[in-house]
């Protein structure tokens, strides 16, 4: 079971965009569940995953609608939500490196 950290801003970011909330249970729900040792891992799971430099992966959330990045720490087999923001806030940020929270 992963430790997911960052989970109350996921919660506030469907709270502001309720059709959010089923994309982002089911992704919370996925992950909680998951033993990734690798990048290749998270996409056998989510194949519109994105894996990206600095053991970062961008997530479609809502038919690409959002998109969500999180930096996984394969050992420790926890994640950190990174950013969670419309499509067009994502083109806005640097995911190799935002840290929105």
């Amino acid at each position: 079971m992963k430790n997911i950290i960052a989970i109350k801003n996921l919660i506030a970011f469907y709270q502001k965009h309720p059709d959010a909330k089923s994309s982002i249970e089911t992704w919370l729900a996925v992950v909680r569940h998951a033993t990734w040792q690798k990048p290749s891992d998270v996409v056998q799971d989510f194949p519109d995953a994105d894996p990206i430099k600095n053991n970062r992966v961008v997530f479609n959330i809502s038919g690409n609608k959002y998109r969500l990045i999180a930096q996984i720490s394969y050992l420790r087999q926890w994640v950190f939500i990174k950013f969670i923001g419309t499509h067009s806030t994502y083109d806005k940020v640097d995911a190799n490196t935002v840290n929105q929270f």
